[in-house]
């Protein structure tokens, strides 16, 4: 259990003390919330932090559950058990819909600052748990297409079944607790609050001066 998310971010911290203060390594969280826990980490090991952008396609009778996730560059996870029923016009205009909608973040978060370059870096993808594992999985494949020389996923909380194909896809993945029961991230947080954009935006433009 997690106090709140800074709580996780230094947990993870000391997990990944092995890569402070490397030249060539990056932090990329995943908005919103896991801006809480990369600031963390960007004072703890003194590394650059930025964003990488993914969002889960909700199942049409229940917004919470997901089917796959959509990222930039034509990036997308379908489950293919999970979205059997799901009849492919709903797929084809949800990802449409959520391809926008991520153009759209990025110009708010980042405004005109340039894309990170990860071609020969360490890749350090942060979240603040998974649970199916699409979207961090559609983040990995959208940081593999930039040849970095290793992915390591860090996250605080996440099943054991979703890890397994995490762990098919990353270099290396640090997981602080995998419980035997799941059923939501939240559960494991004392404070889960919400983080809305305003408060992302800040954190990223704090840690970029």
């Amino acid at each position: 259990m997690f106090h709140d998310r800074f709580d996780a971010g230094k947990r993870l911290a000391k997990a990944l003390e092995r890569y402070k203060g490397r030249k060539d390594a990056i932090i990329l969280a995943i908005p919103r919330g896991a801006l809480q826990i990369g600031e963390v980490l960007h004072e703890k090991l003194g590394l650059p932090l930025d964003i990488i952008i993914t969002k889960k396609i909700p199942h049409p009778m229940q917004e919470e559950f997901a089917i796959g996730a959509v990222g930039s560059g034509g990036v997308r996870i379908i489950n293919d058990e999970a979205a059997a029923s799901v009849p492919n016009e709903y797929l084809e205009n949800k990802i449409r819909e959520i391809t926008r909608s991520i153009e759209e973040k990025y110009k708010r978060y980042r405004g005109n600052e340039p894309v990170p370059v990860l071609n020969g870096k360490i890749v350090i993808l942060v979240d603040d748990g998974i649970a199916t594992g699409s979207t961090m999985i559609a983040a990995i494949r959208i940081a593999r297409k930039q040849r970095p020389k290793k992915i390591i996923v860090a996250v605080p909380v996440a099943p054991a079944d979703a890890l397994v194909h995490i762990k098919a896809e990353a270099d290396e993945v640090i997981c602080l607790e995998i419980p035997g029961v799941f059923f939501a991230i939240g559960a494991f947080y004392d404070d889960f609050v919400q983080v809305e954009d305003e408060e992302a935006i800040a954190i990223l433009a704090r840690c970029r001066k």
